[in-house]
């Protein structure tokens, strides 16, 4: 483990949320691994959280096996608990959680949510509340494996039905039910910004 620069060359990066725990269906492991290949081949560096746990791993370990990169930041606490992925060659260890998702916000070019649990939920709709408040203007895209992101999704349309949510902000996120579909919508935001 170590820190490297950001000067390499890369097409895009982009940053993954997504659970870190390993007591899920398969259904959702094979999803996350077949986005980690299809990023690696589509040369995108990946940035994580850096974890050695559940779909955390499942993408960097994909990633890897394909040939590509990944970039894991993770607060000073979580690698004293050996809570941070042994065979990431990038680390940057941050002091707080928070730095951490500023950092993998700003180091991004997009942003894909996978499913997971309190964590990643709040990594999601915190990258929307920024998208809303023009603090983040890349594309950001929810894999809905399983149709596990159903009822946040519903509850955000409900947000928007009460007018707690101005309709326009329910188009800042693309919906994906497959991870080739999150690479076309990728491919089409990043079109879209050049």
């Amino acid at each position: 483990m170590n820190q490297t620069t950001d000067n390499q060359n890369y097409t895009h990066t982009v940053c993954v949320y997504c659970a870190s725990s390993g007591a899920i269906a398969s259904v959702y492991a094979e999803a996350a691994g077949a986005l980690g290949t299809l990023l690696a081949q589509n040369d995108w560096r990946v940035i994580n959280g850096a974890g050695p746990f559940g779909l955390m791993r499942v993408v960097s370990d994909a990633v890897l096996r394909a040939g590509g990169k990944v970039k894991g930041i993770i607060p000073r606490f979580m690698v004293e608990n050996g809570w941070c992925h042994n065979a990431l060659e990038d680390v940057e260890i941050t002091e707080t959680i928070h730095e951490r998702k500023q950092q993998m916000a700003t180091l991004s070019d997009a942003a894909v949510a996978l499913p997971g649990g309190c964590g990643t939920l709040e990594e999601l709709l915190e990258i929307i509340t920024w998208k809303q408040l023009g603090l983040y203007s890349h594309p950001l895209v929810i894999l809905n494996t399983n149709h596990y992101y159903d009822a946040l999704l519903a509850m955000l349309q409900h947000a928007v039905d009460e007018r707690f949510m101005s309709p326009q902000y329910a188009t800042i996120w693309q919906v994906a039910t497959t991870p080739e579909e999150v690479i076309q919508y990728l491919k089409t935001g990043f079109d879209t910004e050049s």
